[in-house]
């Protein structure tokens, strides 16, 4: 018996009601038991109003005439359907790529990957290479299935250091606090890095009418580029920071220099009944503890000022524990990122108007004298000493261990 067009026009417009709002397994089963109901050909009506195979339709009938489970909600295939995984039609795959992934010791010394980075498609194209076809997205699902992750290097492996290590930081924590428990001034120093002025691109990002960036130039080159060198004086105990900004080189007495006018500006306001102070700085650079030239100044300024003076110098690789690092230099290079540094006004400007709301205030200097080169200190008992030194470049941080307390 031929299906009457006014029931498949009446079959048409409900599926197209119906259809969008129902899950697969729903779908399904709707057109098999309009099949059913149709008789004859249903299965192909159904099949070319719903605008799918008649073997969908058909899977539907089945399904119906076994009286299948009801799935749980939330579920449209029974447990173990749908397509099997890559790994599961080739069992050797996960055990490739893993030992393309382990460490070196471990991996396979022969493999092209050995020296190369281990991207996605690097390791895609070196497992097809060994037979097994997977795809990138794959590849990074098996990765953190089996907990991989993208990570940088830890650096967590010491090298040499000095037999008293631990009891120079308690001899470091001890100093301060009997200095801050007296009302004593402690302040920690360093150099920042020297800036390049120009239009020169300095990192980060700020806000910007869209489509108008600041201009800034590649790089400057040539022997007349200015430069800015500031020497950070950062007190702990009053949350104050005093920048003193150099244009000629980063030297010894540069930094001695530095001191003594943080504290006939502010020192002297600050502790007038001080007796003592306390620096603490790093083991190398322009305040270097085996330089004779830093203490010498030193001690000029302690006799100078009448004060007790106490150096304390961090262990070689640790500059980073020093207080200046974290509560004030990392402060002024979030002030001035994505700020060309074009003249030493604008870094002093910069640096002035650094604050923190946990009460961070900042003050900064032009220093335009002169400090030059290769200052020599003779050794008190006549023999010759090498030249203390100069300006910073690259690495600031020197050999050698700190004084045990």
């Amino acid at each position: 018996m031929a299906i009457l067009p006014g029931v498949l026009d009446r079959l048409e417009l409900k599926f197209e009601i119906v259809l969008p709002h129902l899950n697969e397994r729903q779908r399904r089963l709707l057109m098999a038991a309009e099949a059913r109901l149709l008789g004859h050909g249903g299965v192909r009506a159904v099949a070319r109003i719903a605008g799918v195979s008649e073997s969908s339709v058909r899977k539907g009938v089945f399904e119906l005439e076994d009286g299948g489970e009801v799935l749980p909600d939330g579920r449209v295939r029974r447990e173990g359907g749908g397509r099997k995984s890559v790994e599961e039609h080739d069992l050797r795959l996960l055990p490739a790529l893993l030992m393309l992934v382990e460490p070196e010791e471990r991996g396979d010394p022969g493999s092209p990957l050995r020296w190369t980075t281990k991207s996605l498609r690097r390791l895609a194209e070196e497992l097809a290479r060994r037979g097994h076809r997977v795809s990138l997205p794959t590849v990074g699902r098996l990765l953190r299935e089996n907990r991989f992750s993208l990570q940088g290097n830890a650096k967590t492996l010491e090298g040499k250091q000095h037999p008293q290590r631990d009891a120079q930081f308690r001899y470091i924590n001890e100093q301060v606090k009997n200095h801050q428990a007296a009302g004593e001034p402690m302040i920690s120093v360093d150099t920042k890095k020297r800036e390049q002025l120009g239009r020169l691109p300095n990192p980060g990002r700020q806000w910007r009418p869209k489509g108008d960036p600041i201009e800034a130039e590649d790089h400057i080159t040539g022997p007349d580029v200015d430069q800015a060198i500031p020497y950070g004086i950062y007190d702990t105990s009053a949350n104050t920071g005093w920048v003193n900004v150099g244009i000629d080189h980063d030297t010894l007495t540069f930094a001695v220099a530095s001191i003594r006018r943080c504290w006939q500006v502010r020192g002297q306001r600050d502790y007038s009944d001080a007796s003592r102070l306390l620096i603490t700085a790093d083991a190398g650079g322009s305040n270097g503890y085996r330089l004779r030239v830093w203490k010498t100044e030193l001690a000029a300024l302690a006799a100078g000022t009448s004060l007790a003076i106490t150096v304390c110098h961090f262990p070689p690789g640790t500059s980073k524990w020093n207080k200046i690092e974290h509560r004030l230099f990392s402060h002024i290079t979030m002030k001035w990122r994505g700020r060309p540094l074009t003249s030493h006004e604008v870094v002093v400007n910069t640096i002035a108007s650094t604050r923190t709301r946990t009460g961070l205030r900042v003050e900064a200097v032009l220093d335009t004298a002169s400090y030059p080169l290769g200052v020599t200190i003779g050794h008190p008992h006549g023999r010759a000493r090498r030249r203390d030194l100069v300006a910073l470049q690259g690495d600031r941080e020197r050999s050698g261990s700190c004084p045990s307390p």
